[in-house]
């Protein structure tokens, strides 16, 4: 009894950031034992609850290893603790990997985009989903700018790209994502297997130019007050939709 008094008063005398730190240490050694042996010793349930008591708090303990990996990150929180990766899950994979599909036929053509983050990020989505090949129009930053390449995490060298690509020479249709009275939700468009995606300018959209060209006009359903969304963002949710389509 002497000394759990002693450790008990050791550990209430830690700030309560540095308690859920070693709440979170437990439970990733809790996780580990129940991914590699299928279970988790006693003693160590009675110790995390042992010590939630000591913080008062009343919470039961998880049962499955998402519940584990939940209050884990809970803990975490708490603790403000940034750690550079801490997920538990054993789904998440690390690292590049073999390619599952194909690039599709799909022509990516990005009207004066001013971000190269943007452009990054954009090449990266359409790399990871093989959406198609990518034409730089007007000044978007191209591949060797170097806020596009780290952006893009390799991703630039992993895509086919083409500069000072005409708008006319791509293959049709051509499918402008812009807002618009007339425009049709993204949902529910079904998109060729050949075709042309055409995104604008982050403040000014598609150019009229450009906009002239489009056979159609698609855009993503929004419910809140800003009538559109980060170009990369959208980009994404477009390649998403296609690539389902496209299995």
């Amino acid at each position: 009894m002497g000394e759990i008094s002693f450790i008990k008063r050791r550990f209430v005398q830690l700030e309560t950031k540095q308690q859920h730190r070693h709440c979170a240490r437990l439970l990733r050694v809790w996780y580990e034992q129940c991914v590699q042996q299928g279970e988790v010793k006693a003693e160590l349930v009675e110790q995390y609850l042992t010590w939630l008591s000591w913080m008062k708090v009343k919470l039961s303990p998880p049962t499955i290893l998402k519940a584990v990996a939940d209050r884990y990150h809970w803990h975490i929180q708490e603790a403000r603790w940034s750690l550079k990766e801490h997920q538990l899950l054993p789904s998440i994979r690390k690292g590049d990997r073999e390619p599952q599909a194909d690039f599709l036929s799909i022509a990516i053509y990005l009207d004066n985009l001013r971000s190269a983050y943007n452009v990054g990020s954009i090449l990266r989505t359409t790399e990871a989903l093989r959406i198609g090949q990518i034409h730089f129009g007007g000044q978007t930053p191209f591949v060797d700018h170097v806020k596009v390449e780290h952006t893009s995490m390799g991703a630039s060298c992993l895509v086919t790209c083409h500069q000072h690509t005409s708008i006319t020479s791509l293959p049709r249709p051509i499918i402008a994502v812009e807002t618009g009275m007339d425009a049709i939700p993204v949902f529910s468009y079904i998109f060729p297997m050949t075709c042309t995606l055409v995104f604008g300018n982050e403040e000014l959209g598609i150019s009229n130019e450009v906009l002239q060209e489009a056979d159609v006009v698609v855009e993503i359903p929004l419910c809140g007050v800003k009538n559109s969304m980060n170009v990369a963002c959208a980009f994404a949710i477009v390649a998403s939709q296609i690539r389902m389509q496209h299995r």
